[in-house]
């Protein structure tokens, strides 16, 4: 019966853990979430940046098109939206935070785009959060 209690004890610990640990995950992918948005509602590109993964490998996908590379990631959106009236408010909606394996998530979810330049936008999205060197970054944007 001692070792029953264990064995329950330890399904439960272990359930826990893994539970306390996505939640913290996801928490902290919220945080660069609402740090983009927070970023991009005062036109402030290079900062909704920081969410990006640094890197020339960084891919991002729109349309049929398939970019690479963070700074010519910045570079477009630099171009696309030259000002705050372009940029606009930015609101996003959740839809699913989920692992792919250790340190790696994917987000699926809707962005809403309010502008007064070039009418509103709005679409889905599916990134993925990889953890580098100890912070959330993301690697791969898929927008429509």
């Amino acid at each position: 019966m001692k070792k029953f209690h264990l064995i329950v004890l330890f399904i439960i610990s272990t359930a826990t853990f893994s539970q306390s640990k996505f939640q913290k995950d996801e928490a902290a992918i919220r945080n660069v979430l609402n740090s983009q948005i927070k970023a991009w509602n005062n036109h402030d590109l290079e900062t909704f940046m920081q969410g990006y993964w640094k890197n020339d490998s960084l891919k991002f996908y729109s349309g049929n098109n398939v970019k690479k590379g963070w700074q010519k990631t910045l570079d477009n959106y630099k171009k696309g939206y030259p000002t705050k009236d372009h940029t606009g408010e930015l609101k996003f909606t959740i839809k699913s935070i989920s692992p792919i394996e250790e340190n790696s998530y994917y987000v699926m979810g809707q962005y809403h785009l309010k502008r007064s330049v070039s009418g509103n936008a709005e679409g889905t999205f599916l990134i993925v959060f990889k953890k580098i060197d100890g912070h959330w970054k993301i690697i791969a944007d898929m927008s429509t």
